[in-house]
Parts: structure tokens; C-alpha cells; sequence
């Protein structure tokens, strides 16, 4: 009787014993954690937000784009929450990515979609915008400046990521060889202009440039980047729909 009492007592303290472990093991872990999250809460803030690639939104409206709830204080959150949540669209923001540089600053690097031109969407009351192999990036109601816009072509309606619907594909040919000519070259107009018959003309304002059939307008848009910086000041039309290697005939008619 007194054995098996005994026994009884020796397995209780064994069980309390391991029960202190437990508790010790859960407050250790406990604690370690308490610590982290205190870390994470009181270390990783905010105070930095470095942005880069972006050229269409200034670098405040990336940072209110990205610090968008109440939790954007913290450095750590942010970065997580990019990573695994999927975010908001952006207007003409392709992708963004984010880094930690240090527990303070954020690395932002932005890619915008690249956008050449526009039409505008009567149907949806929007322009279209599109990058250099004639997809739709964008449609919106605002108008980015430097981007010119394409007048003259029947396009009633456009889907989201697809072509420009546009019917005669040489038609489309030549926008996107002129759209891409005037970029390279650095002479984007206000205004991308096809007349009934295809002729394309271009908008400067004071300057109206004519470079007619889509026949050599490489060659035609390159003479253009030489000649323009020179009508600087000037009001007229720039006659060079006619020129061929052959016959290199560009003529300025200087509004009087």
C-alpha cells in the first residue's frame, strides 16, 4: 500500500516537473516572440521612400500609391504586403517593386507601360493608349503630355491589352513606323494626322509637317529632326511629301 502511494507521489512530481518544462518552453517562446514583434513594431518604420523608373507620376504620388493604409507606417508590412497581396492597378504602371534597403527606406522601382500615342474613343469618351507594337496599354480620360495624339482613323471601339482594331493592317503599319520614327528621332508632335487617302501629316503647332504616301518615312522623319530645330519661330507648312533619294525636295512655305 505504502509502495504503491509512494509510486503515485514520484509520478506526480514527474508530470509537474514536465508541465514546468512545457510552460518554461511556451513562456521562452512566448517572449522571443514578443521581442520580434516588438522589433518588427518599433523598427521597421517608414521615413525613407526612395522611387525610380517612374516618369509619368512624380515621385510623391508613387509614395501614396504604395503607403495607402493605416499600416504603411511600418517598412516590413509594406514590403509583405506587396509581395503576397496582389495590389491596386496603377494608370500606366506596368509593374512596381519594391526592396528594403535598410528598416527606414523603401526601394520603389516603377515600369510604366511604354505608350507612343493615342486616339480618342468617342464611344467610351476616353483616348486609347498604345505602345509601339499597336497594343491598347490604356484607355483614360487624361491626356499625357508629349504624347501625340492620331486623328483621321475610324476606330470606334478598343479592348483592353489587344490591337488597335483598325481594318486596312498597312494603315496600321504606318502608324506605328511613324509613331516609332518620331520617338527615335525625338520630334513627337501634337498631333498625328492620315488624310482619306493615307497621306500622313504632322501637327507642331506654328508648323505643320506634310510626309504624304507611307514611302520611305524612316528617311522622311530623319531629315525632319534635322530641319525643325531650324523653323524655330517660323509659322508654315514643311513640304516633304515628295522626297526620294532621288529627288531630295523639301520646301518650307513660311506663312506670311
Amino acid at each position: 500500500m505504502g509502495s504503491n502511494r509512494s509510486m503515485s507521489i514520484r509520478e506526480k512530481k514527474r508530470k509537474q516537473r514536465r508541465r514546468k518544462k512545457i510552460l518554461v518552453v511556451l513562456l521562452a517562446f512566448l517572449l522571443t516572440g514578443s521581442a520580434a514583434a516588438l522589433i518588427v513594431w518599433n523598427v521597421f518604420t517608414v521615413k525613407t521612400v526612395l522611387v525610380e523608373g517612374n516618369e509619368h507620376y512624380s515621385d510623391k504620388q508613387i509614395q501614396q500609391f504604395i503607403l495607402n493604409d493605416e499600416y504603411s507606417w511600418n517598412s516590413l508590412y509594406v514590403l509583405l504586403k506587396h509581395r503576397l497581396l496582389e495590389g491596386e492597378e496603377i494608370p500606366f504602371i506596368d509593374t512596381v517593386e519594391i526592396s528594403l534597403k535598410n528598416p527606414h527606406t523603401l526601394n520603389v522601382h516603377v515600369y510604366e507601360k511604354g505608350v507612343i500615342g493615342y486616339l480618342y474613343i468617342s464611344a467610351i469618351g476616353q483616348n486609347a493608349y498604345f505602345d509601339t507594337d499597336g497594343f491598347v496599354v490604356e484607355t483614360s480620360k487624361e491626356v499625357i503630355e508629349g504624347t501625340p495624339q492620331v486623328e483621321g482613323l475610324d476606330c470606334d471601339k478598343v479592348v483592353l491589352y489587344e490591337k488597335l482594331p483598325i481594318k486596312d493592317e498597312n494603315v496600321l503599319k504606318s502608324l506605328l513606323t511613324t509613331s516609332r520614327a518620331l520617338e527615335k528621332n525625338g520630334v513627337i508632335p501634337a498631333k498625328i494626322q492620315f488624310g482619306e487617302t493615307g497621306d500622313i501629316s504632322l501637327d507642331y503647332g506654328a508648323i505643320q509637317v506634310l510626309l504624304g504616301s507611307s514611302e520611305e518615312l524612316t528617311q522622311k522623319i530623319l531629315r525632319l529632326s534635322y530641319i525643325l530645330p531650324e523653323l524655330s519661330g517660323k509659322r508654315g507648312v514643311l513640304h516633304i511629301e515628295n522626297w526620294t533619294e532621288n529627288t531630295p525636295n523639301i520646301i518650307f512655305d513660311e506663312a506670311k
